[in-house]
């Protein structure tokens, strides 16, 4: 799993120079043609994540329901984000992967709710969620650069 996780950190940097170069009102803009933006993208993955290995493992997430509610599946951004809302963001990108690792090695996740995501994939343990979740941060990552383009 070692690898899984390199790839998720490898991503989350990524995602993290977003918020270092773009201001606040990029970083909240939805482009024409677009139903969210840069920021809710990056918040989705961290939502996501948690829901997936940590929901669907039947224990509680890192981060607040709310911030899964308001980031899950079918979601869209419903405000501008504040600079200290996009800050907590920024540190929860590394913190919840250093959390699910520790985790990880820790054997906590011995249960998991069989889950089937759009790809029509059924994730049946953690380690097809952890897989699937670079997966879909990949595709955050692509609909980021799209974003970016419309600026």
């Amino acid at each position: 799993m070692t690898w899984a996780f390199d790839i998720t950190l490898k991503n989350r940097i990524i995602l993290k120079s977003f918020l270092e170069n773009f201001t606040l009102h990029q970083l909240n803009k939805i482009p024409k043609g677009f139903s969210n933006n840069i920021i809710w993208n990056i918040a989705h993955t961290i939502a996501t994540q948690q829901f997936l290995v940590y929901k669907l493992s039947g224990l509680p997430p890192i981060i607040s329901e709310k911030m899964i509610e308001s980031y899950r599946k079918g979601t869209k951004p419903e405000r501008d984000l504040t600079q200290t809302e996009v800050d907590e963001i920024k540190g929860l990108l590394f913190s919840t992967i250093e959390k699910t690792k520790e985790d990880y090695n820790n054997d906590i996740f011995r249960n998991y709710n069989e889950y089937t995501v759009t790809t029509k994939n059924k994730l049946t343990n953690v380690e097809e969620a952890i897989a699937f979740n670079n997966f879909h941060e990949g595709v955050h990552l692509g609909y980021i650069l799209a974003l970016k383009k419309s600026l």
